[in-house]
C-alpha cells in the first residue's frame, strides 16, 4: 500500500449519525478513512485538518453488505471501508454541520 502523504487522502469524510452526534459531547468524532490508513496517519491528518490535539484513535474495518438486484439475478456487495473514531484532548472541539 502506498504511503498516504496528504491529510485529505487519509480522512475521506466525517460520519454524522445519531450515535456520532451523541458521542461528540464526549469529545469523540468518527470519520470514514482510507483503507490503507493506520492510526498514526489518522491522528496526524485530524490534527492537521482541524487544528486540534488527538488523545486516542480507534479503527474498524467495515465489511461490505450483500446486495441483490433484478429478482435474484445479480448478486454482489457494497464496498468495504474503514472507520476511525478519535477522542480529542480536553477543551478541543470539531464543528460539524455548523453545530
Amino acid at each position: 500500500m502506498p504511503k498516504l502523504t496528504h491529510a485529505e487522502d487519509v480522512i475521506l469524510e466525517p460520519l454524522v449519525t445519531e450515535d456520532t452526534v451523541r458521542k461528540a459531547e464526549e469529545r469523540k468524532y468518527a470519520f470514514r478513512v482510507a483503507l490503507g490508513a493506520n492510526k498514526i496517519e489518522i491522528r496526524k491528518a485530524v490534527e492537521e485538518l482541524f487544528k486540534v490535539k488527538v488523545e486516542r484513535v480507534w479503527t474498524a474495518n467495515v465489511p461490505g453488505k450483500p446486495r441483490r438486484e433484478r429478482l435474484n439475478q445479480l448478486h454482489g456487495h457494497t464496498a468495504r471501508w474503514r472507520k476511525a473514531t478519535v477522542r480529542l484532548a480536553p477543551g478541543d472541539r470539531i464543528e460539524m454541520m455548523g453545530g
